[in-house]
């Protein structure tokens, strides 16, 4: 009896398979990919997975023209407050799309940091903890994208898009360790700028069969100098191959004039919007961490009202058509979405009518996955100067961020030869106050 004739998979093996199974072998790592070929399982497995949305507001936005307006005292600015969802509870009025679905997510008022420079500050609330040198923490996408990544996903574990290189201090920071102790596997693959990948086709020559081989014999023998010489810089390279040939396998989901018009008109032309369409339309797919960040558009040391009067309105909408968008899609509950700089601004108003880098009273939003809706925690003076219940520092929101996606805050990295370091250090409790 051959194959045909008998029907079973088991018998469809041929070198491509053996290849790669060699390739697995050298790599010491089990694999289950076959398990998600079944689609009851893998089914199950996308229904259960867990997902990030961070929109890195970068630059910071101000509390008083966003989640905290002090209306009518000299710390406010030329905008009004509004009502919303939730009694007592108004937002700034360039916010009104977010103010008709307060009740679907959170907002702590009482973030509390030390940072007060872009480039530690952007580090903390990307690290969840200060500098301990020699050693890099890794940022929250790099530890999200590992716990979270499902093994038979082609995509990265860490999607940056960010299709501005500037940003001054940010842009130093982007050029640095994102990943740290973790290892290369785990750094953003960042996009930008256009709105598909390029140069993903392989050449009409080349058989789908030859390129899986030729595929098979470099992460085999790649895989094998990178164990016999314990190279550090071949396994970085290794796994930077890895991420962008997984990319290339998917490029389609990366093209948005895939996407239906409707969803490209509600989320509007700007960038930082059509990016956070992008993002929603990766973790429908599988992606486990999606950052969106554009420059540092929020540092607004001059004319912080005009500023805010033309961001916060993208941000409204776009937020709000976010949530929407997950909570239709039945996606919202194992979505968690976080909106936040990396501090507040100042009270008052410099000179040249902006205002300052503040991280004493500051605010941020959350929503999704593990979040209670509809809380706003945490309060600030009456002119917000600083926290009056409740401070929130980076460990206690880091903490909130992992136990609200189901991960043990407290777990400890396992590093030979290296001090011992947690997820969450101290014992940081969460905000138990916004967790479901």
């Amino acid at each position: 009896m051959n194959q045909r004739d008998c029907g079973s998979p088991d018998h469809e093996f041929h070198r491509r398979l053996f290849l790669q199974g060699s390739a697995a072998g050298i790599a010491s790592v089990g694999s289950f990919s076959g398990l998600f070929s079944i689609p009851a399982f893998a089914e199950a497995a996308k229904r259960e997975q867990k997902h990030c949305i961070l929109l890195w507001l970068c630059g910071a936005p101000s509390q008083f023209e966003t989640w905290d307006p002090k209306t009518g005292r000299p710390t406010s600015g030329p905008f009004g407050s509004i009502p919303t969802q939730l009694p007592g509870i108004r937002f700034s009025e360039l916010m009104p799309r977010c103010a008709t679905i307060n009740d679907k997510f959170s907002v702590i008022r009482s973030m509390n940091t030390s940072e007060k420079e872009h480039f530690q500050a952007i580090s903390l609330l990307n690290r969840g903890d200060g500098p301990r040198p020699p050693f890099v923490r890794p940022t929250l996408g790099s530890v999200l994208g590992q716990s979270l990544h499902q093994l038979d996903s082609p995509l990265p574990s860490f999607v940056l898009l960010d299709p501005c290189p500037e940003g001054n201090e940010y842009r130093r920071f982007k050029a640095g360790n994102w990943a740290g102790w973790l290892g290369a596997e785990y750094g953003p693959v960042r996009v930008g700028g256009e709105y598909k990948l390029e140069n993903v086709v392989s050449p009409e020559e080349l058989s789908e069969l030859d390129r899986s081989d030729r595929e098979a014999l470099r992460r085999f023998f790649s895989k094998k100098f990178e164990n016999d010489r314990k190279s550090a810089a071949a396994s970085a390279h290794n796994a930077a191959f890895e991420r962008v040939n997984g990319m290339m396998s998917c490029a389609s989901l990366f093209d948005m004039e895939r996407l239906p018009q409707a969803d490209l008109d509600r989320y509007g032309p700007g960038i930082f919007g059509r990016h956070t369409l992008l993002a929603r339309h990766l973790v429908e797919n599988g992606a486990p961490f999606v950052m969106v960040s554009n420059g540092m558009p929020w540092d607004c040391h001059v004319f912080n009202h005009e500023i805010h009067q033309m961001l916060v309105p993208e941000l409204d909408e776009v937020l709000f058509h976010l949530v929407q968008d997950l909570d239709e899609r039945g996606m919202l509950e194992n979505t968690l979405v976080i909106a936040m700089g990396e501090f507040g601004r100042t009270p008052w108003l410099n000179e040249a009518r902006g205002r300052d880098h503040y991280p004493n009273a500051w605010s941020l939003a959350m929503a999704g996955c593990g979040i209670k809706p509809g809380v706003v925690f945490g309060a600030t003076d009456e002119d917000g100067f600083g926290v009056a219940d409740n401070p929130v520092d980076q460990r206690h929101l880091f903490a909130t961020i992992f136990t609200a996606l189901g991960l043990d805050p407290y777990r400890e990295y396992e590093l030979p030869g290296l001090p011992t370091f947690a997820r969450v250090e101290e014992q940081a409790e969460p905000i138990h106050e916004i967790l479901a």
